[in-house]
């Protein structure tokens, strides 16, 4: 993805679903390029949520510098609009540093937020908007898909899918401000200027996925994910804290309440996880730009490697950005 005329990328991407190898890559990259890691994930933001979300591990952390984890409590939203903005100064930061900003996750709507900005949000009376979101959070999910239909259809089918924090999302701005979120998205000017990059997909066929899928959450649950989740609980954060609503925490809550079984709770799990990957699908097969690289993320790491390596350099010559020499070095 470039901007117009052509502009130098100033960032690698390497989106795809869960579990379609992304950190994998990531790693190899770092043993051939000098690279700085800006995680993509809208769920790796919160601290004490690290099993449940895959986060990269310790080890590759002391390796490669990574941005974008471990920003905010649970209980706090995050937006694609905020990861937008600190993602512009992570890139110029580690561009400063000649190194290649390399964005790794999931999240399209972040990757959105950057490449296409959203609009410069209205001023929203802070003490309103707390006492909202306060009587919004206390609604049934069924009542807010009612609220939202009525009052922005047009975008009542993204925001419903999106669940609670986004249908509350979309009601905040009409009821503060007289117009729907759609409006503003249309009418108002964008916040900054679209920032151009080179987009690799890492595509897996759905059985595989599956696979994947059901092998990672066995990990999760030997790694102690239930544990974590009776951590974040004890904490005092509930299901309807906006980082609770990842795949996976609000099955654990219903077994530590007692309301289902582990194993009922893993299958859940199992199933929501697979739902959410078929979504992302969805999403990077028909949002992301014609100039995308899909790769076959069933191939050997070395033929993904070179693919990606190709998309980047065949884009970027002449960047002044260098490889690694000796191997290893991030």
């Amino acid at each position: 993805m470039t901007s117009e005329g052509g502009a130098r990328p100033r960032f690698l991407a390497l989106v795809g679903a869960t579990a379609s190898g992304k950190t994998e890559l990531s790693e190899a990259l770092a043993e051939r390029l000098c690279i700085e890691v800006i995680s993509m994930d809208s769920r790796q933001v919160y601290r004490g949520m690290d099993i449940g979300t895959d986060k990269v591990a310790p080890e590759a952390r002391a390796r490669i510098p990574h941005h974008g984890l471990d920003l905010v409590p649970p209980s706090e939203r995050y937006s694609a609009g905020r990861f937008a903005r600190d993602a512009r100064r992570w890139i110029a930061d580690i561009e400063a540093r000649e190194r290649i900003p390399v964005l790794v996750g999931g999240t399209g709507f972040f990757l959105r937020a950057l490449t296409d900005p959203i609009f410069e949000e209205p001023d929203l009376d802070p003490v309103r908007l707390t006492r909202l979101r306060s009587y919004l959070g206390a609604q049934p999910p069924e009542r807010l898909a009612t609220w939202v239909r009525h009052l922005d259809p047009e975008r009542a089918p993204v925001a419903v899918e999106g669940g609670p924090q986004r249908m509350g999302r979309t009601l905040e701005v009409p009821l503060l401000t007289g117009r729907p979120l759609s409006w503003w998205h249309r009418a108002a000017p964008r916040e900054a200027d679209p920032v151009p990059g080179v987009v690799v997909w890492l595509d897996v066929p759905r059985e595989e996925l599956d696979r994947r899928i059901e092998r990672r959450v066995g990990r999760m649950l030997e790694r102690g994910f239930v544990d974590e989740v009776r951590a974040l609980v004890e904490a005092g954060y509930t299901e309807d804290d906006p980082g609770m609503s990842g795949t996976g925490y609000r099955e654990v809550i219903a077994y530590l309440k007692g309301e289902v079984s582990l194993e009922e709770s893993a299958r859940m799990i199992r199933s929501a996880t697979r739902r959410y990957a078929r979504r992302q699908m969805t999403w990077f097969r028909h949002q992301l730009p014609a100039d995308a690289v899909r790769v076959d993320a069933t191939a050997p790491l070395e033929e993904r490697l070179a693919r990606t390596l190709a998309a980047w350099t065949g884009k970027s010559a002449g960047g002044g950005i260098h490889a690694v020499s000796g191997g290893g070095e991030a």
